[in-house]
C-alpha cells in the first residue's frame, strides 16, 4: 500500500518503508527513530500531554523512541518551518564555537 509519509525531523520520504512502521524503523536520511510521538497522528502540542489519545501512557520526550500501542504515523508530521528554525539554531551554535 502506497503512502506519503515523511520523516518528522528531516522531511525525507518514507515511501520505501512498509506500514505499519516497526518500533526500530529509522529514517533512511537522518537515521532518527520513527516510532516517536512527534511522528504520530495523535501528537498535538495544543492538548494535555500533547496526545489526543486518552488511553495512551504519558511520554515525556516526544522525539524519543517509545512503546506506545496507539502509534500511527502521520502524513503531516514534517513541519518545514520547524526544520528551518532547527537548522538556523544549529548554524548559530556552529558559528559561535568556530
Amino acid at each position: 500500500m502506497s503512502h506519503n509519509i515523511a520523516c518528522y525531523r528531516c522531511g525525507a520520504s518514507l515511501a520505501a518503508l512498509s506500514l505499519p512502521l516497526s518500533r526500530q524503523d529509522e529514517c533512511p536520511e537522518c537515521r532518527n527513530y520513527l516510532h516517536v510521538c512527534k511522528m504520530c497522528c495523535n501528537f498535538d502540542p495544543r492538548v494535555p500531554r500533547q496526545c489526543r489519545e486518552d488511553g495512551a501512557e504519558e511520554v515525556r520526550e516526544k522525539d524519543r523512541l517509545n512503546f506506545c500501542d496507539w502509534f500511527k504515523p502521520s502524513e503531516s508530521a514534517f513541519d518545514e518551518g520547524r526544520k528551518n528554525a532547527d537548522d538556523a539554531a544549529v548554524r548559530a551554535a556552529e558559528d559561535l564555537f568556530r
